[in-house]
């Protein structure tokens, strides 16, 4: 990957101790790129788990909140890994393909996955991990000029592929797997690249003027958009319902790890907090306590700057209010909204 990070310098990349790049100095322009053309986002520090063998559908299956026995090589879908209690470990992407699944983790939490799903694998299962975190490069081609860029270097997909579908396919003669959605809710795809190939795809798909961006950026849109992050949103305090993850939970598959806590909280409308954004008036910092009045209502987890002010987001308990309510944060005012990433709601177990 050395030959992708040489490159993203000389294209202006300020790196992170890690090597992730943080910025490419132009974060404004990508921010306006993001509305009328394209931005490129480069998620290789992302952990990617491979899962083979003849029951890896099942197994996967049985291990998190959405559905998989039934799905189809060139499908996908988000799902949660949650404790036996149902709190939340991680939101991954699931690739399916003709002969493993590939997993798209947090950054960080591959290892963490690894182990806790190497804990439910059995003698008599058909199923092997492999850790490809490094060995691949993870790019999100974001935008409404997402597609055209992929179209001058020879690329087609199905204008209608559902989110997360994917295909192998070449992209200016290197072969990739391309996939419908880029993780968060704009238009766009992710790339999952050999790390050989990584560096040419990068270059090829700058070329065609996408606008390179960094970690700041993501981080910016993801609180903007409401994706819930390990260690602030996603932790041992909060369940994928409060999360507001339910579009990646299957209310009609039998047992898996937590159904029974997800079913009971569905079942007798037991969601206690839900996750919000915050419009902030001023600076505050993760982990301050949210006053509505003089009452404690609920904890801040996530905070950026944004070009409109600070942004954050927040847990809030349901009987306090959504949004519309307004609240103060160590002295700052803030109004709760809404964000497109998150889904709210009830629903039966026929859905």
């Amino acid at each position: 990957m050395q030959a992708l990070r040489d490159l993203q310098q000389t294209q202006g990349a300020t790196l992170t101790n890690e090597g992730v790049p943080l910025s490419f100095g132009s974060d404004a322009d990508a921010l306006k790129a993001l509305s009328t053309g394209a931005v490129l986002v480069d998620r290789s520090h992302w952990g990617l788990i491979q899962m083979n063998g003849r029951d890896r559908l099942r197994f996967l299956h049985n291990q998190t909140t959405n559905t998989f026995t039934e799905r189809k090589p060139g499908e996908g879908c988000d799902t949660v890994f949650v404790t036996s209690t149902a709190r939340t470990i991680d939101l991954a992407t699931v690739y399916v393909t003709d002969d493993a699944l590939l997993m798209l983790t947090s950054p960080g939490q591959d290892q963490r996955l690894l182990d806790w799903m190497d804990r439910y694998i059995f003698p008599a299962d058909q199923v092997s991990l492999t850790n490809l975190t490094g060995s691949m490069a993870v790019f999100s081609l974001m935008g409404p000029g997402s597609a055209a860029c992929l179209e001058t270097l020879g690329t087609v997909l199905e204008s209608e592929l559902p989110y997360a579908h994917q295909r192998r396919v070449n992209v200016g003669g290197l072969s990739l797997r391309l996939a419908a959605g880029c993780g968060l809710t704009v238009a766009g795809y992710t790339l999952l690249v050999p790390a050989e190939a990584a560096a040419p795809v990068w270059q090829q798909l700058t070329e065609t003027g996408v606008t390179p961006a960094g970690e700041a950026l993501w981080q910016q849109l993801r609180v903007q958009q409401g994706r819930p992050a390990p260690g602030c949103e996603l932790t041992d305090d909060y369940n994928p319902l409060e999360a507001g993850l339910w579009e990646a939970i299957s209310f009609s598959k039998g047992c898996y790890i937590g159904q029974e806590t997800i079913a009971r909280l569905n079942t007798y409308q037991g969601v206690k907090q839900q996750l919000w954004g915050i419009r902030l008036s001023g600076t505050a910092n993760p982990g301050e306590a949210i006053f509505a009045a003089d009452e404690k209502v609920g904890l801040l987890t996530s905070v950026v700057d944004t070009p409109e002010g600070p942004r954050g987001l927040g847990y809030i308990r349901t009987k306090a209010g959504g949004a519309g309510l307004e609240v103060s944060i160590a002295g700052t005012r803030g109004t709760v909204v809404d964000v497109p990433f998150l889904a709210r709601g009830y629903l039966t177990a026929s859905n």
